[in-house]
């Protein structure tokens, strides 16, 4: 079989002279390709973006590149920024869009103030992952968190935020932030037993029960590191996706941590399935209830180094977030206390 508007996975930008969008090389044969993914064809479109995944057959997501503003590579991954049409400036790496200027603070908001505003008074907080310096914004609306730590492996993928998108990049400039340039499981094996409240992940793929986290020694790491009732929160893929099983995920996360588990979705309509789901735990001790704020923040004032005030999160939708579909089988946790 041949077309020549053939992309191939995991590639998610298609071929485009106009734009000088590039695959990444793969070892199956187109071929190869074609028997297992009979589907993954799909129009080149001149002037538009597209992230394909091969997860999700027989779709992709299209947006209008008004202008390329950036392109290069570290020693780690590709990175594009782009002006968009409807999405304002959006970011992209390896060929996977990371964030859109229009949507993110659906995810960046959720994520950070899902555990934070469950637990009483964070103090130390571990981000890993997370460059683009949005979370780290968030984390600074938060007035009793007195230390915020951050690992990134990638210095050109920081400069690259600070410079093309600062409103979000702001969160660097928090005098409590300490930036570590490290892997964030080596950075983990050197914690002392018990210093964060809070560890917010943000560098895996979206988490689910077959994923090679759960044979690494990392939740392990995550778990030590935290103090009793201290809380983590994941990306944890999407309820649309059929590999997500939540039953057997709340399973192996109460193995490690031993607390409470639960989980909740945003809507991110730059994202495959226009949703992402978070998955929130918590260590042995104090017991957490992430589906009822007790450390709540409003809209106005505590901007921390933000420029503006909360556009998605706030207390009502912190509880609805837990609030899942009927087709979605899940462990009430509510009633597992300590």
């Amino acid at each position: 079989m041949e077309n020549e508007n053939f992309v191939f996975p995991p590639s998610s930008m298609i071929f485009n002279g106009n734009n000088g969008f590039s695959a990444r090389p793969v070892t199956d044969t187109k071929e190869d390709i074609l028997k297992e993914h009979n589907d993954l064809v799909h129009p080149n479109i001149p002037g538009w973006f597209s992230e394909y995944c091969p997860v999700w057959p027989g779709q992709t997501h299209f947006l209008k590149v008004e202008k390329i503003l950036f392109q290069g590579k570290s020693k780690f991954q590709s990175m594009m920024v782009f002006q968009s049409s409807a999405y304002g400036k959006v970011f992209v790496l390896d060929g996977a869009l990371q964030l859109t200027e229009k949507d993110e603070c659906s995810y960046q908001e959720m994520m950070t103030h899902l555990p934070l505003c469950s637990i009483p008074n964070p103090k130390k907080v571990l981000l890993i992952g997370g460059g683009d310096g949005g979370i780290l914004r968030e984390i600074s609306r938060h007035s009793s968190v007195e230390q915020i730590d951050i690992c990134e492996i990638d210095t050109m993928l920081i400069d690259v935020y600070k410079e093309f998108f600062p409103d979000i990049a702001v969160g660097y400039k928090d005098s409590r932030v300490t930036v570590h340039i490290v892997d964030g499981t080596v950075f983990l094996s050197s914690v002392p037993r018990g210093t964060y409240d809070a560890i917010i992940v943000d560098c895996f793929d979206p988490i689910r029960p077959d994923h090679e986290v759960f044979e690494s020694p990392f939740f392990e790491l995550v778990s030590r590191a935290l103090r009793p009732g201290g809380v983590i929160c994941i990306q944890a893929e999407s309820i649309w996706f059929r590999s997500l099983h939540i039953e057997e995920l709340f399973i192996k996360c109460r193995q490690t941590f031993k607390g409470s588990v639960d989980y909740a979705w945003t809507i991110v309509p730059a994202y495959p399935s226009g949703v992402i789901g978070f998955l929130l735990c918590s260590t042995e001790g104090p017991y957490i209830d992430f589906r009822n704020p007790i450390n709540p923040i409003g809209p106005e004032g505590r901007y921390g180094v933000a420029k503006e005030p909360l556009k998605f999160y706030n207390s009502e939708v912190h509880s609805a977030a837990f609030c899942l579909p009927s087709f979605v089988k899940v462990i009430d946790t509510r009633t597992e206390s300590s």
